[in-house]
């Protein structure tokens, strides 16, 4: 890999997943052009700051929780959902940092997660076969012509939504609503409401009890302005590569170049070839960077992988996202964590517990069990105890939104509740209700975790 680096060198290289069918490209280039004299959407200062606190979990200090949209919409752009998410978000966070005694480090997969990578760049029904339809920022999802030819115009109205989803997180996470004591009663609602909810009241009363003494002592929103805000941070799959080069911009303060699109970016399981263009891409970025990491990657892979995008072994640079499928995570990651760990990799391990776990239901609706998202969640833990790395974090496909599209959870949703409320674009997420849960279980199990460790080290 050549050591000189551009942001537009990774245009030398292999690119898979990239679509090549525009119609106009002399239009395309155009639309880049225009985007690169575009504001940035975030700055080179946040995306530093999420590094540092990556840098904690890494340590061990923290854990990431990571989650949003499969693919946003432009259809479903709407306040009430932004704002839905991150409320979701803000109460796992409190679950989970009480839980496990260490400060959550919220980052969402929004404003700018639009592009999805396809296994296949056609599709044929009834005969007529168009291309695959790829994120709202590439083609549309009618299966029509028009719709799905790749349209320069949808990068600049991807870039007007991601502008005011961050203007409105940024409303959120410094105007009081995301106040701590605020957050808890909404929980304390979804406990009341749960079938499941006396598993979890002893948890909720714990936060409760809590919070009642640290307003007795005077630690109170009206007193305390941080507990009436939070850090929150934007992140995507960094995939159409064109786009992530526009929004690249030299910081003045370190002369370092950021992908200014997002705080944090990521590369997909599909897309991490060595010699492919989103390696190249990613490597010259200063942002935190992600890889996702599946059940066919190797030990060796890993760390030449890990050699190209963090020579450095800088801390909070590199979070490697494993996507396994809960028959697979306990046979195939092992090997991998036991590599980072014998190299002495500064990384942060987390987990994407919904790609590995899809299937067909037999109506036809793809689907993700609950049950076996728990269970990849679980054994990412346990192998983590048994290799001596910290479990730093999960990544989910979820949503603020009562939508009917992962079967199971507290209120058991069958095959046959799909159809009321299956809106994804893309793949499957799970709903506020079952991402809550599932915040209550994880806290569980990092709880036992962190209970079992302090008895060793009491022993």
């Amino acid at each position: 890999m050549s050591d000189r680096w551009t942001p537009a060198s990774w245009r030398q290289k292999p690119a898979r997943h990239i679509p090549s069918d525009y119609p106009d490209p002399a239009a395309l280039a155009e639309t880049e052009t225009r985007m690169r004299a575009l504001p940035p959407l975030v700055f080179a200062g946040e995306a530093r700051q999420l590094k540092q606190r990556l840098a904690t979990v890494a340590a061990g200090q923290a854990f990431l929780l990571q989650g949003g949209d499969c693919a946003e919409s432009f259809k479903e752009f709407h306040a009430d959902n932004i704002r839905d998410t991150f409320r979701l978000l803000l109460q796992m966070a409190v679950v989970l940092t009480f839980a496990g005694g260490k400060p959550v480090v919220k980052v969402g997969r929004i404003a700018g997660q639009f592009a999805k990578p396809r296994s296949e760049p056609i599709e044929t029904i009834d005969g007529v076969t168009l291309p695959s339809y790829r994120g709202d920022n590439i083609n549309g999802q009618d299966f029509d012509p028009v719709s799905r030819a790749p349209d320069p115009n949808r990068l600049m109205q991807a870039y007007s939504q991601s502008a005011s989803t961050l203007n409105l997180l940024r409303a959120f996470a410094g105007g009081g609503y995301a106040d701590l004591y605020n957050v808890h009663r909404w929980t304390l609602g979804f406990v009341e409401g749960s079938p499941q909810g006396a598993r979890y009241r002893e948890l909720a009363d714990k936060i409760s009890e809590t919070l009642d003494f640290m307003a007795a002592i005077g630690l109170t929103p009206e007193r305390q302005p941080d507990l009436r805000q939070v850090e929150f941070y934007t992140s995507h799959e960094a995939l159409l590569l064109g786009y992530e080069e526009a929004m690249t911009r030299v910081d003045s303060t370190s002369g370092d170049w950021y992908d200014t699109s997002a705080h944090m970016l990521w590369i997909g399981e599909r897309t991490r070839q060595l010699d492919g263009a989103h390696i190249e891409f990613m490597r010259g970025v200063r942002n935190p960077i992600g890889v996702k990491c599946g059940p066919t990657m190797e030990p060796d892979d890993l760390l030449r992988l890990i050699e190209a995008l963090n020579p450095a072994n800088e801390p909070g640079r590199l979070t490697l996202i494993g996507r396994f499928g809960a028959d697979k995570v306990r046979d195939r990651l092992p090997a991998l964590m036991a590599a980072t760990v014998r190299a002495g990799q500064n990384v942060v391990w987390s987990i994407d517990p919904m790609h590995g776990n899809t299937l067909k239901a037999a109506n036809g609706y793809k689907t993700r069990p609950f049950d076996r998202i728990l269970s990849e969640v679980k054994g990412f833990i346990e192998v983590a105890g048994a290799e001596g790395a910290h479990p730093g974090g999960v990544h989910l496909e979820m949503t603020g939104q009562n939508v009917t599209e992962c079967l199971g959870g507290a209120r058991a949703l069958s095959e046959a509740d799909l159809s009321d409320r299956y809106h994804t674009h893309c793949d499957p997420r799970l709903n506020a209700d079952q991402a809550l849960e599932l915040a209550f279980l994880i806290a569980e199990k990092l709880k036992a975790t962190r209970t079992g460790a302090d008895l060793l080290r009491a022993g």
